[in-house]
């Protein structure tokens, strides 16, 4: 099997979206139509369980939304007015049906249904723990770990428990949770991963992101705030904010490339604060040239910004097509090469003897950039310069977004000349981190606080790394794969 996708292959990919409705006739079919919205934060498997007041039900499936909740029978087979969902991604570990969310277990306060957007970064350690104490996992996934620790913990009332829990884990989390008591919808005390809150008639709505709102016709009331829990019930909702507040940390690369442009993260319109970053970029990295050429697709905002403040004409000059998925060929270098044509092709009679300036969100392990730079001089472009919205990614995440080892990140291993050396480039630039947190209305100075965790640029954690620290160096891939498992 080839993915004929050259451009995504080399991608930073978020590992999971969530969606969870309380009060709707139609809640299983709400929850689907939402999780087709997020399909882009996870495209391995869904799932949905729903609770129809009695019982819980539940259906999960490897591969996407559509073709698995996109038939009358699945959704009649998931009643009840209150439902959650999740879409997952994972490129390492154990791709398994048991560690498709939401997960479902029977607790002594009843049923207990969780979707987790994030990572626990000491799940290991914990999980090492409850197994001592007699805990049974069914999964690979760090969310178990969260329902093991709401089941042993010793306080009486369940959200008590949750809280309880919740406190013993480090990390990111978004959550979105079904009970019988109620729905719990909670972010982590940084705010990693995003959360938002909507309303649709009577019925109570979160999400990863505003635009699975849109897509479901319900209205945004509000982020939900860092270290906030929100608990639903018939009687209405209610908020606590039951840890010790620390300053907020969410993650910088969703207003870079995870979310969809036409969300708005944080009060933040995505597609605006990417216009902003191209136009920042060209501030910093000008360059003599006749056309701005976005990356398909996550690349167009910046390179309308960047074109706008830099005044060289915006063109596509890489054509996707949209009808093509994967294509199933005889490997063969040839043949691939002809397979990833099928997606992604130069516009050869505009790029012939043009200088262009490429803009992409960011360069991983650098194979993406090295074929979208050979692609353009096959075309025949006279210069091939290359611009990225993002300043150099150097460091691992460990909070929810599968990212290569270190020693495979390209700027990890050299610096920008030897980047663009590697990849054929006449020349490489990156937007400085100064001039991303200015895209974003912030300042990144000593002096000031860091407003957002960009921890994959400058390698300074929020959290504590616990599973990380206690591994030996050789140990780390090993972490990697269980951590997306």
């Amino acid at each position: 099997m080839l993915t004929t996708n050259p451009f995504d292959d080399d991608k930073l990919h978020e590992e999971c979206g969530i969606f969870g409705i309380w009060g709707a006739d139609t809640a299983a079919a709400m929850v689907a139509l939402g999780l087709h919205a997020l399909q882009h934060r996870g495209q391995e498997a869904a799932g949905i369980t729903s609770w129809d007041g009695d019982h819980f039900h539940t259906h999960r499936a490897m591969g996407h939304v559509a073709g698995n909740f996109d038939s009358d029978e699945v959704i009649r087979g998931l009643p009840g007015r209150v439902a959650c969902g999740h879409v997952r991604y994972s490129t390492t570990g154990e791709k398994a049906l048991r560690n498709v969310q939401p997960l479902y277990a029977d607790l002594a306060s009843g049923g207990f249904a969780i979707a987790h957007n994030g990572n626990i970064s000491n799940a290991m350690k914990l999980k090492r723990e409850l197994v001592r104490r007699g805990s049974i996992f069914q999964s690979t996934s760090d969310t178990e770990t969260i329902i093991h620790l709401v089941a042993t913990s010793t306080y009486r009332t369940l959200l008590d428990k949750f809280i309880d829990a919740l406190k013993q884990v480090e990390g990111a989390y978004s959550l979105t949770c079904v009970t019988p008591e109620g729905m719990l919808a909670c972010r982590d005390p940084l705010g990693i991963r995003p959360l938002v809150m909507g309303k649709l008639g009577d019925a109570t709505i979160f999400a990863s992101e505003t635009v699975a709102l849109d897509v479901v016709g319900a209205d945004y009331i509000r982020t939900v705030e860092p270290g906030e829990i929100i608990i639903v019930t018939e009687g209405g909702s209610r908020s606590i904010h039951p840890f010790a507040p620390v300053n907020a940390r969410p993650c910088i690369f969703e207003h870079v490339y995870f979310s969809r442009p036409d969300s708005i993260v944080d009060g933040s319109s995505i597609y605006s604060v990417r216009k902003a970053i191209g136009a920042q970029l060209a501030i910093e990295s000008p360059v003599d040239a006749d056309l701005v050429i976005p990356v398909p697709d996550s690349g167009v905002p910046a390179a309308i910004g960047y074109a706008q403040q830099s005044g060289i004409p915006f063109e596509l000059g890489i054509i996707r097509s949209h009808y093509v998925g994967r294509t199933f060929i005889q490997p063969g270098d040839q043949v691939r090469h002809l397979g990833v044509k099928l997606k992604h092709n130069a516009n050869r009679a505009l790029i012939s003897g043009q200088r262009i300036v490429l803009i992409d969100d960011s360069i991983v392990r650098g194979t993406t950039s090295l074929k979208i730079v050979q692609m353009m001089r096959d075309a025949g472009a006279s210069e091939v310069h290359l611009r990225i919205a993002s300043p150099p990614t150097r460091h691992s995440c460990f909070y929810g977004v599968d990212t290569p080892e270190r020693a495979k990140l390209l700027a990890a291993k050299l610096d920008v000349p030897g980047m663009a050396d590697y990849i054929h480039a006449d020349s490489l630039s990156f937007v400085s981190i100064e001039g991303l947190y200015k895209a974003l209305g912030e300042s990144k100075r000593a002096d000031v606080r860091p407003q957002y965790c960009d921890a994959c640029f400058t390698g300074d954690y929020p959290t504590t790394l616990t599973d990380q620290d206690d591994l030996a160096p050789t140990d780390q891939l090993s972490l990697l794969a269980e951590r997306v498992a």
